[in-house]
């Protein structure tokens, strides 16, 4: 279920606003291409499930407004994070690695 997201209006592969990350993530779980799962919740913490393995870590937006990851104990990220639209609807977001260009495309479960 995508909650959060009322009143935000996007277009597809649009960079999400610093003041919309929050709510885009926190929206709802997100499945990857892989058929790993991620859950980010409003208190900063995240949980991510590949395998039936689950990571916890935190997630942050920086001073520079992109969406930054961290997983104990010393793997840092920082990703531009853009809209994923289909037919007016947003149905997911892309994570692009800053420091190496991988992506990771996640829809709305």
């Amino acid at each position: 279920m995508i909650e959060n997201l009322n009143g935000i209006s996007a277009e597809d592969g649009a960079q999400v606003p610093s003041d919309q990350i929050a709510a885009a993530v926190t929206a709802g779980n997100i499945v990857y291409e892989d058929g790993a799962t991620q859950t980010f919740h409003s208190d900063g913490t995240t949980q991510y499930t590949e395998h039936g393995r689950e990571t916890t870590g935190t997630w942050t937006v920086d001073e520079d407004g992109h969406f930054c990851s961290f997983w104990p104990p010393s793997y840092r990220a920082s990703y531009d994070l853009r809209w994923i639209v289909e037919e007016r609807r947003i149905v997911g977001l892309r994570f692009s690695d800053l420091r190496n260009g991988a992506r990771f495309d996640g829809r709305y479960r």
